[in-house]
């Protein structure tokens, strides 16, 4: 209750959910820390040193965690006295420049529109952080820490102007590496070998793939935004902004805890203001190794720099082109009829462009004239290690000269970043080699076995094989073909198998086992070549059936396996699918009549297209004879040729 036993307010009832905001701070706060710690084990582990943001990205999920995290230094009027609370209000602020520093290449995947609503809804956050700040450190709600805070305040401003600003040049980025990789990847087919001379032993398809490999690796979205010098630039600014929580923890606990007077009392927070402290804290560790990392290799790739200061500071057209392309642009102003009035907001648009393309070549020069200091500094400091580092590189690239100068013609790199030619070469040869050696690790066993065990039986001539069994002589059970895809035939193929008689249980094992390796294969094959989404239904009826198949030995609602035991031939089982696929069919077809006339076979419902194939395929079976009918039996006997029942 609020009043006490006279209707009086009483104060202290209202304080008592505090806590409870604390820990929900503190564990929003691990939530987002817990989130970058895992996009940098993903980085560790796949040799992505650029640090890709897979698990935390800028988004309106990410913005919300934020908007709670930052609870603390936008409260206003709670008293937060003690060490830990002021700790946890400074806390609070380097959290939001990690975080923005941290999620920075994430800008590179999204769409113009998702990009402005984002970059909105994150300005609306900082100004408000900032404001509140500002007030506080007026009032004397902030009474220490102050040259911290306002070190931190500016920090945010700037990290939030480098994110919004870098923003603009995405979409030309965007579309001059198109342009370059259209080039390099019709040169580069030029140059492949015909499938005939690979066949004949020319060992070219490793170098090959480094090819293609290397131009998708360079012309990555979040790649080109994680090796901008904007990028590299909030990096610094985020390290620094953390080295400033490290120098007011360290000042106030450890060098002159009493010297800094804080004041006696205690906040209504209580002692969830140490776990926030503590849970930012590992956040703000966590998060500042990437972007960190990102600057330190930009200063590392750059040492010794050839580069003279008049040369570093150029600002390419790019970071400005969409700026100018919009101030040539007419506006569309239909409220507006007269002459004058459509000429002051011209002039006016203009106006505000020519500011913001002045401030972009502010932000750009800044941030070049910060990394030619830092790489200035750095290779002075540690040149007698950098010429060891680079001497040892130069034998290293010696040794493998004739492989990587063709991989290098098709790193794909914007104007300004020649000098990262070979640290991006460099670093997509080790993550390929490493995708090359887990690979070599986790190979598909099963499948192996069963494409090896169908060659020297004759089952079929690899992948092609399967259109055999889905042929066109059989046509649909209504009127409209849908569109042929690789998994719906391969797991009804299977379906097929698992219903047949006598079949040893471990050659069945096998079998679905294999399926099961090929079937991630096929969804990579078909998510590339299924541009226009044509299959996206027989994908998704094809996961629908391998699921009842895989867990339950059920073809939608029929038991195989109840099939399998039933004293029946081969040719009985399949007459069976194909009144069962009919029966199927039929039913589905009559309850979703209207949605199926009006749209084409493709748009199907999922459980129609897998009865549809079922029967197709079972009476292609039917029409070939016994050669095709037994092809269950020889495929669960080639799977299990050679093994065990495990």
């Amino acid at each position: 209750m609020g009043c006490d036993s006279h209707g009086n307010l009483t104060d202290a009832e209202f304080s008592k959910p505090l806590p409870s905001i604390g820990i929900y701070v503190a564990t929003a706060s691990l939530i987002c820390g817990a989130a970058m710690f895992a996009d940098l084990l993903h980085a560790f582990r796949h040799r992505k040193y650029w640090f890709p943001c897979k698990y935390f990205s800028l988004n309106a999920t990410t913005l919300t965690f934020i908007s709670v995290c930052v609870k603390l230094s936008l409260d206003l009027n709670t008293p937060m006295p003690s060490r830990q609370d002021q700790l946890a209000k400074l806390s609070s602020s380097v959290f939001f420049c990690v975080v923005m520093a941290n999620s920075m290449p994430s800008l590179g995947f999204m769409v113009t529109r998702d990009l402005l609503m984002n970059l909105v809804a994150l300005g609306i956050l900082v100004v408000t952080d900032v404001a509140n700040i500002c007030i506080q450190l007026g009032t004397g709600a902030i009474y220490v820490f102050t040259r911290e805070h306002a070190l931190v305040t500016v920090l945010m401003l700037l990290v939030f102007m480098i994110l919004s600003f870098s923003a603009i040049a995405i979409p030309a980025t965007k579309r001059y590496l198109e342009l370059k990789y259209k080039k390099k990847y019709e040169f580069a087919l030029k140059e492949c070998p015909s499938y005939a001379e690979r066949r004949k032993g020319v060992p070219k398809l490793r170098e090959d793939l480094m090819k293609f490999w290397m131009m998708a690796h360079t012309s990555s979205p979040q790649f080109v935004m994680a090796r901008s010098v904007t990028c590299t630039a909030s990096g610094f600014l985020c390290f620094l902004s953390a080295v400033a929580l490290a120098e007011a923890i360290v000042r106030s606990y450890f060098l002159q805890p009493r010297s800094v007077g804080f004041c006696n009392g205690e906040s209504d927070y209580k002692w969830s203001t140490t776990l926030v402290l503590v849970s930012q804290g590992a956040a703000i560790a966590f998060g500042t190794i990437a972007p960190a990392s990102r600057w330190f290799s930009a200063v590392n790739s750059r040492c010794p720099s050839k580069k003279g200061l008049r040369d570093e500071l150029r600002v390419e057209s790019y970071w400005f082109e969409c700026l100018s392309e919009k101030r040539e642009r007419p506006l569309s102003l239909w409220m507006l009829h007269g002459r004058r009035s459509r000429k002051l907001a011209h002039d006016v648009s203009r106006w505000m462009l020519d500011v913001c393309i002045a401030t972009q070549r502010g932000l750009v020069l800044a941030s070049k004239f910060l990394r030619f200091v830092t790489v200035y500094f750095v290779s002075r400091i540690s040149l007698c290690c950098l010429l060891f580092t680079f001497k040892c590189e130069s034998t290293v690239s010696n040794s493998e000269s004739s492989s990587s100068l063709s991989t290098r013609r098709f790193v794909l790199h914007l104007e300004g970043e020649e000098e990262l030619v070979d640290y991006m070469a460099r670093s997509n040869r080790e993550a390929t080699e490493h995708l090359i050696q887990k690979g070599r690790k986790q190979q598909p066993v099963n499948l192996i076995e069963l494409l090896e065990a169908a060659a020297t039986t004759s089952i079929s001539q690899g992948f092609e094989g399967i259109w055999d069994f889905d042929s066109d002589e059989v046509v649909s059970l209504a009127s409209g073909e849908p569109p042929n895809s690789w998994a719906l035939p391969l797991v009804t193929l299977t379906s097929i198998a698992v219903a047949l008689p006598n079949i040893k249980p471990c050659s069945l094992k096998k079998l679905v086992k294999a399926v099961n390796e090929a079937l991630v294969y096929v969804k990579k094959f078909e998510d590339v070549l299924d541009i226009e989404g044509e299959l996206a239904n027989s994908r998704k009826a094809a996961e629908v059936v391998w699921l009842g198949v895989d867990l339950y030995h059920k073809w939608l609602s029929v038991d195989l396996r109840k099939l399998s035991k039933q004293q029946k031939t081969t040719t009985q089982v399949l007459e069976e699918m194909v009144d069962i696929a009919k029966k199927e069919f039929t039913e589905l077809w009559q309850k979703n009549l209207i949605f199926c006339m009006k749209h084409k076979p493709s748009h199907w419902p999922i459980k129609t297209l897998a009865a549809n194939s079922m029967y197709r395929i079972s009476q292609t079976l039917l029409n070939n004879g016994g050669s095709a009918g037994s092809v269950g039996e020889r495929s669960c006997d080639a799977s299990g040729e050679n093994g065990e029942d495990t």
